[in-house]
C-alpha cells in the first residue's frame, strides 16, 4: 500500500510538479532583423538579449506569420494561420478601418495550458480586440496586466486616440512612467507573486512589449547615453536603438528576477519579435530585402531564441520555424497533447536534442489592410523549401524567387521558372480559399 502511494505522490510531482516547466514567451513589437547585436548590429548594444541568446538555440530563419501585428499574435496564440482564426489584418480601434476579429470558438495558448495545470498570465500589449469575448480573461488568462489596444500614442501618456485601455484584468488603471518600465515591473511583480505563492503548479507567462514600435519615445537618458557613444549616428536612428536598448535593459531586469526567485532553472522561454523592422523610423533588416508591411524577407523573418537551462544547449539553427510553431512546441514541452487542427508544427525534438527532421510543408503568409490605398485587399506570400511566391502588394505582382540563389530576392523567376511557379500558385490559390471561409468581421 505504502509503495502504491509512493508512485501515485510521484506522478502526481510529474503531473504537476518541476517535470513541468515555467513557461515564458516574450514579443517584441517591430525589432527587425538586424537590430541586435548578436545578429549584426554594429551601433546597437543588447548585452541581456545577447546573453540571452547565446545561452539558448538561437534562430537565423524564424518566421513571422505577417509582417505586422494583430495577425502575428493571432497565430503564435492559436497555433494556426491568422486568418483562420478571424485576424488577417490589424485590428483597430476605429471599425473602419478594423481587418479582423478574433474567433470566439478558437482555442488559445493559456487555455491549453490550463488544462495541463498552468496558472497563466498576459502582460503588455494585447491588440486582438477590445470587446469583452475577445479580453485575455475570457480567453484563458487568469491575470491581465496590460493595454488592450494596439499602439500607444504615447509611451508616457498610455493612451490611444485619447482613449483609456491600461488594465489590471478588467479595472482600469493609469500607471505612471515609461511603457517599457510599466510592463517590466509588472512582469517582475508578477513572477514575485508567483514565487510566494510556492505552489506546484508552473505558469505560463505572455509579455508583449510596445517597444520599439512607434512612437520612436525612448527615455532620454537612454538617447543621450546612445548619442555619446555612437559618434556621428543620425538622430532617427539613434532614437530607435535608444528604445532597443532600453527594452534590452528591461529584459534584463526580468531574467534576473526569475533567477533570483529560483523560478530561472524550470523555465522554458521563448523570444521573438511580432514582424520585420520599421524602415522608415530607422529600423534594421539585416541585408534583407523590405521591413515592417513588407512581404519581402525583411518584414516576416525576425530574430528569436529558445532557451531551457539544462535542456537546450547553446547553439545557432538554420532549422525553418514560425511563429504559429510556438503554442504546439509549448503544449508538448507542457506534457499536454496539442489540439486537432493546428497549422503550427512542434519543434520541440530540435530544442531537447538539437536535432529535427524538418518536414516538408508550405508556408502562408497573409495580410488584409484597410485606408484608402488598399481598401481592405490583400498581400500574400508561400515558401516551399527554398521557393518563396510573393505578391509584396495588392496592386503589385505575383513574383517567384529561389532563396537559396538570390536570398535577397532581387530576381523574379516567375516566367524563367513557369512550372514551379503554376504549382506554388495553384497551393496558395487554395490556401486563399481556406482563408475566405472564416469570417474576419464581428457580426452584427
Amino acid at each position: 500500500m505504502r509503495v502504491a502511494l509512493f508512485f501515485l505522490v510521484l506522478l502526481g510531482m510529474t503531473s504537476w510538479g518541476a517535470q513541468k516547466p515555467n513557461i515564458v514567451v516574450i514579443v517584441a513589437d517591430d525589432l527587425g532583423y538586424g537590430d541586435l547585436s548578436c545578429y549584426g548590429a554594429k551601433d546597437l548594444k543588447s548585452p541581456h538579449l545577447d546573453s540571452l541568446m547565446a545561452s539558448g538555440l538561437r534562430f537565423t530563419n524564424f518566421y513571422a506569420n505577417c509582417p505586422v501585428c494583430s495577425p502575428t499574435r493571432a497565430a503564435l496564440l492559436s497555433g494556426k494561420y491568422q486568418e483562420l482564426v478571424g485576424v488577417p489584418g490589424v485590428i483597430r480601434t476605429h471599425p473602419e478601418n478594423n481587418w479582423g476579429h478574433l474567433s470566439p470558438s478558437a482555442t488559445l495558448l493559456p487555455q491549453a495550458l490550463k488544462k495541463e495545470g498552468y496558472r497563466t498570465a498576459a502582460i503588455g500589449k494585447w491588440h486582438l480586440g477590445l470587446d469583452e469575448k475577445a479580453h485575455p480573461n475570457t480567453r484563458g488568462f487568469d491575470h491581465f496586466h496590460g493595454f488592450l489596444g494596439d499602439m500607444m500614442d504615447d509611451y508616457y501618456k498610455h493612451r490611444r486616440h485619447g482613449q483609456h485601455y491600461m488594465r489590471l484584468n478588467q479595472e482600469k488603471v493609469d500607471p505612471e512612467g515609461h511603457a517599457t518600465d510599466v510592463f517590466t515591473n509588472w512582469t517582475i511583480d508578477y513572477l514575485a507573486s508567483e514565487a510566494k505563492q510556492n505552489s506546484e503548479k508552473p505558469f505560463f507567462l505572455y509579455l508583449a512589449y510596445n517597444a520599439p514600435h512607434t512612437p520612436i519615445q525612448p527615455p532620454k537618458d537612454w538617447l543621450e547615453k546612445v548619442k555619446a557613444r555612437e559618434e556621428g549616428i543620425d538622430e532617427k536612428r539613434a532614437r530607435l536603438v535608444a528604445l532597443i536598448e532600453h527594452m534590452d535593459d528591461g529584459i534584463g531586469k526580468l531574467i534576473a528576477s526569475l533567477k533570483e526567485n529560483g523560478q530561472w532553472e524550470n523555465t522554458l522561454l521563448f523570444f521573438v519579435s511580432d514582424n520585420g523592422g520599421q524602415t522608415n523610423v530607422g529600423g534594421n533588416c539585416g541585408n534583407l530585402r523590405g521591413g515592417k508591411q513588407d512581404m519581402y524577407e525583411g518584414g516576416i523573418r525576425v530574430p528569436a531564441c529558445a532557451v531551457w537551462p539544462g535542456i537546450i544547449k547553446p547553439a545557432s539553427t538554420g532549422f525553418t520555424a514560425v511563429t504559429m510553431d510556438i503554442f504546439s512546441t509549448a503544449v508538448e514541452a507542457a506534457g499536454g497533447k496539442n489540439p486537432e487542427g493546428l497549422d503550427g508544427q512542434s519543434f520541440l525534438p530540435l530544442l531537447k536534442t538539437g536535432m529535427q527532421v524538418a518536414r516538408e510543408r508550405d508556408l502562408f503568409f497573409t495580410r488584409r489592410e484597410g485606408n484608402l490605398r488598399y481598401m481592405g485587399e490583400v498581400s500574400w506570400a508561400m515558401k516551399r523549401g527554398n521557393w518563396k511566391l510573393v505578391k509584396n502588394s495588392p496592386m503589385g505582382p505575383w513574383e517567384l524567387f529561389d532563396l537559396e540563389k538570390d536570398p535577397l530576392e532581387t530576381t523574379d523567376l516567375s516566367e524563367r521558372q513557369a512550372p514551379v511557379f503554376r504549382d506554388l500558385a495553384t497551393a496558395m490559390r487554395a490556401h486563399i480559399q481556406r482563408g475566405g471561409a472564416i469570417p474576419w468581421q464581428k457580426p452584427d
